[in-house]
């Protein structure tokens, strides 16, 4: 089973690069957003008590999110071929609470890869975005520098973590996609497990 977690400020590319990684190593997209959305939507216990908690402004405890990941691992671990975490785990104590979910499906985190881009070029390519993306936050330079700092404080947490164990490898996020595409594919197969496949099939979404 491999399992990665990568890392990107907002516009570094980390969309597009998951997308090909799930398709050339097989594995589940797990998306703390898009299981959140999905649970409340379907209306389970855990999504009934997320959106309690969110309707009254607070944050959605992570044992809450623990709870999903493990429903979205179950689901999933006869076919994939392993997970890609997007969202998660954003502080040490998440990091070391998904280490401790992953050991009881005998399995844990191979690698974090970090996508690194300057501050000025992030505006720049967010202002671009923005123009098609229609999202507010992708054409506010004030909210667009504070997203970054945001992940940026979080990242450094969760790095030093990872580090630890010599698993994190920070990347240059300037360049051709499919060179960057090449040296993150590198970096995983220094650290996948040597049972792991590489069918190369179609991009698979999370059964929440």
């Amino acid at each position: 089973m491999l399992n990665i977690v990568l890392f990107g400020p907002p516009g570094a590319g980390k969309g597009t690069q998951s997308q090909k990684l799930i398709a050339q190593y097989n594995l589940v997209h797990l998306s703390t957003g898009d299981l959140l959305r999905a649970q409340i939507a379907q209306g389970t216990e855990l999504g009934l008590t997320a959106k309690k908690l969110m309707d009254e402004g607070l944050l959605v405890p992570d044992e809450v999110v623990i709870g999903m990941i493990d429903n979205a691992l179950q689901a999933n671990k006869e076919t994939a071929g392993g997970f890609i975490f997007d969202g998660f785990p954003r502080t040490v104590p998440q990091a070391e609470r998904l280490d401790q979910l992953l050991a009881q499906h005998d399995s844990g985190i191979n690698c974090m890869i970090a996508l690194e881009v300057g501050e000025e070029e992030l505006v720049t390519r967010l202002l671009e975005r923005g123009k098609t993306s229609g999202r507010p936050d992708d054409q506010d330079v004030s909210k667009i520098r504070r997203r970054v700092t945001v992940y940026n404080t979080e990242t450094a947490q969760v790095a030093g973590y990872y580090a630890a164990q010599n698993k994190f490898h920070a990347l240059n996020g300037i360049g051709p996609i499919d060179t960057i595409f090449g040296q993150i594919c590198a970096l995983i197969d220094q650290h996948k497990p040597a049972t792991t496949d590489n069918p190369a099939e179609a991009t698979r979404e999370v059964k929440a």
